[in-house]
Protein backbone atom coordinates (compact mmCIF):
# COMPACT_ATOMS: atom_id res chain seq x y z
CA UNK A 1 0.00 0.00 0.00
CA UNK A 2 1.04 3.24 -1.10
CA UNK A 3 1.30 6.05 1.86
CA UNK A 4 3.21 9.41 1.44
CA UNK A 5 4.84 10.76 4.63
CA UNK A 6 4.11 14.03 6.32
CA UNK A 7 7.81 14.23 7.55
CA UNK A 8 9.66 17.55 6.14
CA UNK A 9 13.61 17.11 6.21
CA UNK A 10 13.93 20.59 8.22
CA UNK A 11 12.13 18.69 10.93
CA UNK A 12 14.65 15.73 11.24
CA UNK A 13 16.85 14.91 14.31
CA UNK A 14 19.75 14.14 11.63
CA UNK A 15 20.39 12.08 8.55
CA UNK A 16 22.95 10.23 6.96
CA UNK A 17 24.15 8.88 3.29
CA UNK A 18 24.91 5.23 3.72
CA UNK A 19 27.25 3.67 0.71
CA UNK A 20 26.83 0.85 -0.83
CA UNK A 21 28.70 -1.86 0.92
CA UNK A 22 28.39 -0.15 4.16
CA UNK A 23 26.39 -0.61 7.45
CA UNK A 24 24.42 1.23 9.46
CA UNK A 25 24.17 0.62 13.46
CA UNK A 26 21.99 2.61 15.82
CA UNK A 27 19.07 2.77 18.81
CA UNK A 28 15.91 3.48 17.54
CA UNK A 29 13.76 4.86 20.41
CA UNK A 30 10.28 4.03 20.70
CA UNK A 31 8.14 6.89 19.56
CA UNK A 32 11.09 7.89 16.61
CA UNK A 33 10.50 6.91 13.35
CA UNK A 34 13.20 6.17 10.75
CA UNK A 35 13.29 6.80 7.15
CA UNK A 36 15.45 4.80 4.17
CA UNK A 37 15.07 6.32 0.92
CA UNK A 38 16.33 4.61 -1.99
CA UNK A 39 18.55 7.44 -3.59
CA UNK A 40 19.12 6.34 -7.52
CA UNK A 41 16.23 3.38 -7.36
CA UNK A 42 17.00 -0.15 -7.67
CA UNK A 43 19.17 -0.45 -4.37
CA UNK A 44 18.44 -3.36 -1.73
CA UNK A 45 18.85 -2.26 1.88
CA UNK A 46 19.22 -5.56 3.95
CA UNK A 47 18.06 -4.99 7.58
CA UNK A 48 18.12 -5.87 10.76
CA UNK A 49 16.06 -5.45 14.08
CA UNK A 50 16.68 -5.97 17.85
CA UNK A 51 15.70 -5.19 21.08
CA UNK A 52 17.80 -2.97 22.68
CA UNK A 53 16.74 -4.19 25.94
CA UNK A 54 18.18 -7.60 24.98
CA UNK A 55 19.30 -8.82 21.92
CA UNK A 56 17.88 -11.81 22.24
CA UNK A 57 14.52 -10.10 21.12
CA UNK A 58 14.45 -9.81 17.75
CA UNK A 59 12.44 -9.43 14.21
CA UNK A 60 11.01 -12.90 13.03
CA UNK A 61 9.60 -13.04 9.72
CA UNK A 62 7.77 -16.29 10.62
CA UNK A 63 5.38 -13.98 13.27
CA UNK A 64 5.64 -11.46 10.90
CA UNK A 65 4.25 -13.05 7.96
CA UNK A 66 1.94 -15.28 10.36
CA UNK A 67 0.34 -12.20 11.83
CA UNK A 68 -0.26 -9.88 9.17
CA UNK A 69 -1.03 -12.85 6.52
CA UNK A 70 0.86 -11.50 3.61
CA UNK A 71 4.57 -12.37 3.05
CA UNK A 72 5.66 -8.81 1.59
CA UNK A 73 5.65 -6.09 3.87
CA UNK A 74 4.30 -2.43 3.29
CA UNK A 75 2.27 0.03 4.94
CA UNK A 76 0.45 -0.84 8.07
CA UNK A 77 3.02 -3.68 8.58
CA UNK A 78 3.55 -4.50 12.38
CA UNK A 79 7.21 -6.17 12.58
CA UNK A 80 7.15 -8.54 14.94
CA UNK A 81 9.70 -10.25 17.55
CA UNK A 82 10.36 -13.61 18.13
CA UNK A 83 8.25 -13.22 21.28
CA UNK A 84 5.46 -11.75 19.47
CA UNK A 85 6.07 -8.81 20.71
CA UNK A 86 5.18 -5.46 18.18
CA UNK A 87 8.68 -3.72 17.23
CA UNK A 88 7.57 -1.21 14.72
CA UNK A 89 5.34 0.14 12.18
CA UNK A 90 5.27 0.62 8.71
CA UNK A 91 3.89 4.39 8.51
CA UNK A 92 4.96 5.17 5.51
CA UNK A 93 6.18 3.33 1.95
CA UNK A 94 6.11 5.30 -1.62
CA UNK A 95 7.68 1.96 -3.15
CA UNK A 96 4.87 -0.46 -2.08
CA UNK A 97 6.09 -3.86 -1.41
CA UNK A 98 9.44 -5.03 0.80
CA UNK A 99 10.83 -8.43 0.78
CA UNK A 100 11.00 -10.84 3.95
CA UNK A 101 11.85 -14.08 2.49
CA UNK A 102 15.05 -13.78 0.03
CA UNK A 103 17.51 -13.80 3.11
CA UNK A 104 21.02 -11.86 2.73
CA UNK A 105 24.10 -12.53 0.43
CA UNK A 106 26.53 -14.15 1.97
CA UNK A 107 30.12 -15.78 0.73
CA UNK A 108 28.88 -18.68 1.46
CA UNK A 109 25.56 -18.31 -0.99
CA UNK A 110 27.60 -16.19 -3.58
CA UNK A 111 29.92 -19.39 -3.92
CA UNK A 112 26.20 -21.78 -4.48
CA UNK A 113 23.97 -19.14 -6.85
CA UNK A 114 27.32 -18.03 -8.48
CA UNK A 115 30.61 -19.07 -8.88
CA UNK A 116 33.35 -20.47 -6.53
CA UNK A 117 35.32 -17.28 -7.47
CA UNK A 118 32.52 -14.95 -6.22
CA UNK A 119 33.17 -16.07 -2.81
CA UNK A 120 35.32 -13.53 -1.18
CA UNK A 121 32.93 -11.05 -3.22
CA UNK A 122 31.84 -8.34 0.06
CA UNK A 123 28.36 -9.27 0.96
CA UNK A 124 25.68 -8.21 3.61
CA UNK A 125 26.26 -10.87 5.93
CA UNK A 126 30.16 -9.72 6.50
CA UNK A 127 28.80 -6.15 6.74
CA UNK A 128 27.03 -7.11 9.53
CA UNK A 129 29.98 -9.34 10.94
CA UNK A 130 31.74 -6.20 10.67
CA UNK A 131 28.95 -4.31 13.01
CA UNK A 132 28.47 -6.34 15.62
CA UNK A 133 32.95 -6.60 15.41
CA UNK A 134 32.63 -2.77 15.83
CA UNK A 135 29.88 -1.33 18.15
CA UNK A 136 30.74 -4.06 21.11
CA UNK A 137 28.13 -1.91 22.97
CA UNK A 138 25.47 -3.82 21.93
CA UNK A 139 26.69 -6.58 23.28
CA UNK A 140 26.26 -8.89 20.03
CA UNK A 141 28.16 -11.73 18.10
CA UNK A 142 27.49 -13.75 15.14
CA UNK A 143 24.88 -15.96 16.85
CA UNK A 144 22.75 -13.10 17.11
CA UNK A 145 22.60 -12.34 12.94
CA UNK A 146 19.26 -13.63 11.72
CA UNK A 147 15.97 -13.22 9.75
CA UNK A 148 16.22 -9.90 7.71
CA UNK A 149 13.64 -7.44 5.81
CA UNK A 150 15.24 -6.53 2.30
CA UNK A 151 13.78 -3.15 1.53
CA UNK A 152 13.48 -1.84 -2.20
CA UNK A 153 14.28 -5.74 -3.13
CA UNK A 154 11.46 -7.45 -5.47
CA UNK A 155 11.71 -11.33 -4.53
CA UNK A 156 8.92 -13.20 -6.56
CA UNK A 157 7.31 -16.01 -5.38
CA UNK A 158 6.87 -18.44 -7.99
CA UNK A 159 3.55 -21.02 -9.31
CA UNK A 160 5.50 -23.88 -7.57
CA UNK A 161 6.87 -22.16 -4.31
CA UNK A 162 10.29 -20.95 -5.01
CA UNK A 163 12.05 -17.50 -5.12
CA UNK A 164 13.24 -15.49 -8.22
CA UNK A 165 15.55 -12.29 -7.81
CA UNK A 166 14.33 -9.87 -10.33
CA UNK A 167 15.00 -6.45 -11.34
CA UNK A 168 13.50 -3.82 -7.95
CA UNK A 169 10.58 -1.89 -8.64
CA UNK A 170 11.83 1.00 -6.20
CA UNK A 171 12.77 4.32 -8.19
CA UNK A 172 14.42 7.38 -7.27
CA UNK A 173 13.59 8.97 -4.02
CA UNK A 174 11.33 6.00 -3.07
CA UNK A 175 11.19 5.50 0.48
CA UNK A 176 9.69 3.63 3.77
CA UNK A 177 9.23 4.92 6.91
CA UNK A 178 9.09 3.12 10.36
CA UNK A 179 8.02 4.23 13.71
CA UNK A 180 9.54 1.89 16.97
CA UNK A 181 6.74 0.34 18.56
CA UNK A 182 9.88 -0.30 21.52
CA UNK A 183 13.67 0.56 21.62
CA UNK A 184 15.32 -1.22 18.95
CA UNK A 185 18.54 -1.44 17.53
CA UNK A 186 18.62 -0.98 13.88
CA UNK A 187 21.21 -2.39 11.78
CA UNK A 188 21.03 -2.02 7.69
CA UNK A 189 23.69 -3.46 5.60
CA UNK A 190 23.70 -1.35 1.85
CA UNK A 191 23.97 -4.44 0.28
CA UNK A 192 26.78 -4.80 -2.52
CA UNK A 193 25.67 -7.55 -4.40
CA UNK A 194 27.09 -7.41 -8.40
CA UNK A 195 25.81 -11.00 -9.11
CA UNK A 196 21.88 -10.66 -9.00
CA UNK A 197 19.57 -7.76 -10.30
CA UNK A 198 18.25 -7.25 -6.40
CA UNK A 199 20.27 -3.60 -7.16
CA UNK A 200 20.64 -3.43 -11.42
CA UNK A 201 24.13 -5.02 -10.84
CA UNK A 202 24.92 -1.72 -9.54
CA UNK A 203 24.90 -1.05 -6.27
CA UNK A 204 24.42 3.19 -5.09
CA UNK A 205 23.86 4.59 -1.46
CA UNK A 206 20.65 5.38 0.47
CA UNK A 207 20.07 7.92 2.93
CA UNK A 208 18.77 7.09 6.72
CA UNK A 209 16.90 9.70 8.38
CA UNK A 210 15.32 9.60 12.11
CA UNK A 211 12.43 11.56 13.43
CA UNK A 212 11.55 12.06 16.76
Amino acid sequence: MIIDSTRTLDTALFSETVLAGDYWMKTLKVGQTLRITDLEGNQAADTLFYSAADPGERYSAMDTIREQGNVYLSAGSVLMSNLCNPMLEIVADTCGRHDTLGGACAAESNTVRYALEKKCMHACRDSWLLAVAENEQFGMTKRDITHNINFFMNVPITAEGGLTFEDGISAPGKYVELTARMNVIVLVSNCPQLNNPCNGYNPTPIDVTVWE
